[in-house]
């Protein structure tokens, strides 16, 4: 994993500013009790599954670290982990870090601010937190517009607040958010006091790529197709799992209007399609049909233009529309 990662952050794919954490359940169809039970929202409820932990880049949106062998009270530790190996692999740690409120524990947002890494995360809405929410008065509130063009809620009412929490040393940035399309306020906490509202608002709503990146894994690469209680193998198919997904975003790096496109998006209007294979001796000609979409194939060069394709002998490949 870390050495296929380095060959994204060699083509620029990953930016490695921020990163986006979260959780995700597979759930395990077979009779194994050896396989822990987790919680599953597709099915809300807890039933036998394997809880993998994935990150990915906020910048390339492609996934940069997953890991499916933990268990039961080693969930809140992950998130250090990740850092650890991102650090011993690439000589730097992660310099910021945005996940949801059950990732992990105050005690290790301490040891994250402690190794001077900027987070962003959720706060559980306790009675007594929603309470003191409706107190206080209209003019504690300020407006805030965020840059977002699609977005159908632009004009939250926000509260900046500075708190101690337990188990967490120094204070934290703590910002009650209304009117961000949900019944009862957002509560964000963060290390960063300095960044404007905005900034810190619009960028935890940029965690939501993480669950379209999930979604995509699991309607197109069949992530939930778990077929092991092994946790060696679901960690290996998960990795593949990653691996294909950063593949898409490379292919899709130069077509133009598909950078951010879908993995299933893709595959229906580039790569599903039959070809005709010329092999000779030294390169290998795949004759494409003439379809909708060969232009953008065209503008990003990848038609015409041989590759050398190293597991094949030093033969080229070379796409040709006919």
């Amino acid at each position: 994993m870390g050495a296929w990662i380095a060959q994204l952050r060699r083509e620029r794919l990953i930016g490695a500013s921020s990163f986006n954490l979260d959780f995700h359940s597979i759930s395990y169809f077979g009779a194994d009790p050896v396989v822990e039970k987790h919680y599953v929202p597709r099915r809300s409820q807890r039933r036998q599954a394997v809880l993998a932990f994935l990150a990915q880049d906020a910048t390339g949106q492609v996934f940069c670290y997953a890991n499916t062998d933990l268990r039961k009270g080693e969930e809140a530790d992950e998130v250090l982990r990740f850092v650890t190996f991102w650090e011993q692999r690439y000589g730097e740690r992660p310099r910021h870090l945005v996940f949801d409120s059950k990732l992990t524990t105050y005690r290790n947002l301490s040891k994250l601010n402690a190794l001077d890494i900027t987070f962003i995360t959720l706060r559980r809405r306790s009675p007594k937190l929603l309470a003191a929410c409706a107190t206080l008065p209209r003019s504690a509130w300020r407006t805030v517009e965020l840059d977002v063009p699609h977005r159908k809620f632009k004009t939250p009412r926000v509260v900046d607040q500075r708190v101690h929490l337990p188990d967490y040393n120094g204070p934290l940035r703590q910002l009650l958010i209304r009117d961000l399309g949900h019944d009862e306020p957002t509560i964000l906490l963060a290390n960063d006091l300095t960044s404007s509202l905005k900034a810190i608002i619009t960028r935890y709503a940029q965690r939501m790529l993480i669950e379209t990146g999930l979604a995509d894994s699991v309607a197109f690469f069949h992530l939930d197709a778990l077929s092991s209680a092994v946790a060696l193998n679901v960690d290996f198919d998960v990795l593949l799992t990653v691996i294909a997904s950063g593949i898409y975003r490379l292919f899709a790096k130069p077509l133009r209007g598909y950078e951010r496109a879908q993995a299933r998006q893709l595959f229906r209007r580039f790569l599903d399609t039959t070809a005709r294979v010329t092999i000779a001796e030294q390169a290998i000609t795949v004759h494409l049909p003439r379809r909708a979409h060969n232009p953008i194939l065209l503008d990003a060069g990848l038609i015409g233009a041989p590759a050398a394709i190293p597991w094949w002998g030093g033969r080229s490949r070379r796409l040709e529309i006919v």
